[in-house]
């Protein structure tokens, strides 16, 4: 039996298709990452204002507050480590290559989103605590 000429080209379209999906999800984990970074860049703003008000609020445990500062200090440093290290791929570089490394910036992103997620968490908490304590000067 004789094969049809269009079957390999069938086989090749087929190819080009499956590649085509693969570097779609290769832009879609590079939009993901970067969709997460834009989330917590919305955020730094208040992780500043969180550390002037643990600075000036009266009746918060000076120690806690601290901590909390310190916190929220790392949380901003993890986010302009992670800007200063993320470097997008080469186009030229494999699929496989861009999607595991857009797999560990996610994983690393997520990082720093948990830092912030924590830090403001544990920063209101002391506040808080601290505006709720009764005022020693009276």
């Amino acid at each position: 039996m004789k094969t049809p000429r269009f079957i390999p080209l069938l086989l090749l379209l087929g190819g080009c298709l499956s590649l085509q999906s693969e570097e779609q999800k290769a832009e879609a984990a590079e939009k993901a990452v970067l969709a997460r970074h834009d989330e917590l860049m919305a955020q730094m703003d208040h992780l500043y204002d969180l550390r002037q008000q643990l600075q000036k609020i009266p009746g918060t445990d000076t120690a806690a507050a601290g901590r909390q500062r310190r916190a929220l200090l790392g949380a901003e440093n993890a986010m302009m480590f992670w800007m200063h290290h993320y470097r997008k791929p080469a186009d030229t570089m494999a699929v496989e290559g861009r999607l595991a490394y857009f797999d560990a910036q996610q994983q690393r992103i997520d990082s720093v989103a948990s830092l912030f997620r924590t830090s403001q968490d544990s920063a209101r908490l002391v506040l808080a605590a601290g505006s709720s304590a009764p005022s020693s000067a009276q």
